[in-house]
């Protein structure tokens, strides 16, 4: 005789083992499925950064020339924000130098550019110019005896900031030197020198009506403020 009771039972026993492994297959199955969509949504990011970060390699940082100045004996150095000494490398003391010729010798500092390689050597013909205080020059551009140039400090925005990035890109303030040195000049100073370049302003060395050398911030607006006098 049949036992209803125990088919039942069993009955019930296969339907919620069958429920209970359809529910794992359902999830076994959709899980491999999830993974592609992460990958796609780490590739749809992965690859805008990628094409931009190439994009900021491959283009070039807004230039902004120092204008030349013309090197003095080591002697005549005196306080300025733009002058040039021609020498030769006496010595080498890690980021810094001896310029000497035959009326004297000075301390060049070359900032981090200097640091950790072999920026000159010794016996070395170069031209240095920069900013000349309390004894030191301090390099912004170092010339060869075979007339390359090389900058020694950013001229433009500090490097890693947002308007480094957009020089670097094409998006930054587009820069009218001659408008601008035009302006410092119509101010009523003399000796114009475009010494350095900040994210939205040029730093201009020029003598005022006193004939007293300055150091100007002049904005990309034209606008013009004494830093200091030298």
């Amino acid at each position: 005789m049949t036992d209803h009771s125990t088919i039942e039972g069993k009955a019930t026993e296969v339907n919620a083992t069958e429920i209970e492994t359809g529910t794992a297959g359902i999830a076994a199955a959709a899980a491999p499925r999830a993974r592609p969509r992460r990958g796609l949504l780490v590739g749809a990011v992965a690859v805008p950064l990628a094409l931009g970060a190439v994009g900021l390699s491959l283009a070039q940082p807004a230039q902004t020339a120092l204008t030349p100045v013309a090197p003095v004996a080591v002697s005549a150095l005196s306080p300025s924000g733009a002058t040039a000494a021609k020498g030769e490398v006496a010595e080498i003391f890690g980021n810094k130098f001896i310029l000497q010729d035959g009326t004297g010798r000075a301390l060049v500092e070359t900032g981090r550019a200097g640091e950790g390689r072999a920026l000159v050597a010794k016996g070395e013909s170069v031209t240095v110019q920069g900013r000349f205080e309390n004894g030191f020059l301090h390099a912004s551009a170092l010339t060869r005896a075979d007339g390359r140039t090389e900058a020694l400090r950013p001229v433009g925005p500090p490097p890693g900031g947002l308007d480094w990035a957009k020089d670097k890109v094409g998006l930054g303030p587009s820069v009218d030197v001659p408008a601008l040195t035009k302006a410092v000049t119509d101010a009523g100073y003399t000796d114009v020198r475009v010494a350095g370049r900040g994210p939205r302003h040029l730093e201009v060395a020029a003598k005022g009506q006193d004939g007293k050398e300055r150091m100007l911030h002049v904005g990309f607006d034209g606008q013009i403020r004494e830093k200091r006098v030298f």
